[in-house]
């Protein structure tokens, strides 16, 4: 977790703010003046820590869509660092390049070997460059391919970690076949024969996250978002203008609540209080939990079995029944 004078604050987290210019103030004016300020300071944290809790109790869908893209929110690479030992970064699809915006390698998970990757998004200007902001071409959804193959060669289980505002829409990218890359992960994912663990940690955004977001388990963090556009983008072309961005939030039911209850999510992983970015060990530990617990759950269930609960686990969705065609 970043230090005080270094966080960046949302517009709902004013509040909270608020509280630690008080906070710093105190420690400024104890210094100066060789005094004890210490309850008041503790006072003031305590305050916060119940404003944060107000502030959590009544997220709105965009707020939620906020959090999940917090600048100093935890990324893929944070997870893996704060999760696991032992990492190995695989690079390259073996056919034009390696994609900063997908990282990914064998790493070991509370003692045993799996295969991690994820979207990675930059944690300053240059790096979000480098990174393309997590939005992945071609060659990262091969290379993410070639990995998870991999892992299934040597029988690993696979955890992929999901956090992009889409695919890049480039039109490189789309010569270099961005369509047909994510359509075939989303084939080969239904019938890998180990474990696959899936969790949005950030922003799921479409094809950009289906291309590595088929999995036996799919599990979201509390404050992010999963739909097949995102609010911005909706809000522009149902309203021709990005105006109505909350209102497209409302309406999308994009957050882990709502996919839970479309079954479209097997679980949420709870964060943090005020969100993940106020604390990224808890954050990373919250949700190793998740992934441990689901892998033992995987882990003893025949591959063949395990492919034919994913495969009707992902064709039940969108499925529905019309009462009124059923009763007339």
């Amino acid at each position: 977790m970043s230090e005080p004078a270094m966080r960046q604050f949302l517009d709902f987290e004013k509040p909270i703010k608020d509280l630690f210019d008080q906070i710093d103030q105190l420690k400024a004016t104890a210094a100066k003046n060789n005094i004890d300020l210490n309850p008041s300071i503790k006072e003031l944290e305590q305050k916060i820590e119940e404003k944060k809790k107000e502030i959590n109790a009544s997220l709105t869908p965009w707020q939620k869509v906020q959090l999940s893209r917090h600048p100093d929110r935890p990324y893929t690479l944070t997870y893996i660092e704060r999760m696991c030992t032992d990492f190995v970064e695989l690079h390259g699809d073996r056919n034009f390049k390696d994609d900063k915006a997908i990282v990914g390698g064998f790493a070991k998970l509370n003692g045993q070997t799996v295969m991690i990757l994820g979207q990675q998004k930059g944690a300053n200007t240059k790096m979000r460059q480098i990174r393309n902001f997590g939005m992945a071409n071609p060659e990262g959804y091969r290379k993410a391919l070639r990995l998870m193959k991999l892992a299934e060669k040597f029988n690993k289980p696979i955890i992929t970690l999901v956090d992009t505002p889409g695919a890049f829409p480039g039109i490189e990218a789309e010569e270099r076949g961005q369509g047909e890359a994510i359509a075939k992960n989303i084939f080969e994912m239904l019938q890998l024969r180990v474990p696959v663990i899936c969790a949005i940690i950030g922003e799921g955004a479409s094809g950009g996250a289906m291309g590595i977001g088929v999995g036996d388990r799919v599990y979201m963090l509390a404050n992010t978002w999963y739909t097949v556009i995102s609010p911005e983008s909706c809000s522009s072309i149902l309203w021709r203008s990005w105006d109505q961005k909350e209102r497209a939030a409302e309406e999308l039911k994009l957050t882990s609540d709502h996919m839970l209850n479309f079954g479209l999510v097997d679980g949420i992983v709870p964060e943090p209080l005020g969100g993940a970015h106020w604390d990224h060990e808890e954050a990373a530990q919250l949700l190793k939990q998740h992934i441990i617990a689901g892998l033992q759950e995987l882990i003893s269930v025949d591959p063949e079995i395990r492919i034919d609960q994913r495969i009707e686990k992902f064709a039940r969705m969108g499925r529905w029944k019309d009462e009124s065609v059923a009763h007339s």
